[in-house]
């Protein structure tokens, strides 16, 4: 007897510091352990966006310990879903692969008050994403 496998997404930005974890973090919180979940950049940054991180914490999800990763691509190959949100044509393709591209604004630079619809937004996304998914919302 197979165990069924979760669906797997990944989340990549360029810098991989505001808005790729975000959704990671969204999904995560969301799906649970119903969806395997990663995020990336096709430029990391050093830390994530401060902004982001407070942001996230108003909406009930601790972030701070994240760390933007680098996008390799094994973590695209492995993956079911790939969302990119403005990393242009650093992403790997690979056929076969469900591919969305989410246009939002980047919270690089922005303060709290800008990050907060760009975090909203993220929200609705996840939630339609799990829908179609067909995985029910933990929260």
């Amino acid at each position: 007897m197979s165990t069924p496998t979760v669906p797997s997404v990944l989340f990549v930005c360029v810098h991989n510091a505001g808005r790729s974890q975000m959704g990671a973090a969204f999904l995560t919180h969301l799906g649970g352990d119903r969806v395997q979940v990663r995020s990336a950049g096709s430029a990391p940054a050093d830390t994530v966006n401060q902004a982001v991180v407070e942001a996230m914490a108003e909406a009930g999800i601790d972030i701070s310990a994240e760390t933007p990763k680098v996008l390799t691509v094994e973590a695209v190959r492995s993956s079911d879903v790939v969302i990119t949100m403005g990393c242009g044509d650093a992403c790997p393709y690979f056929p076969g692969k469900r591919y969305l591209d989410w246009t939002l604004n980047d919270p690089a630079g922005q303060g709290v008050a800008a990050v907060r619809p760009i975090r909203d937004e993220i929200e609705r996304r996840i939630r339609g994403l799990l829908s179609e998914l067909g995985i029910p919302v933990s929260a």
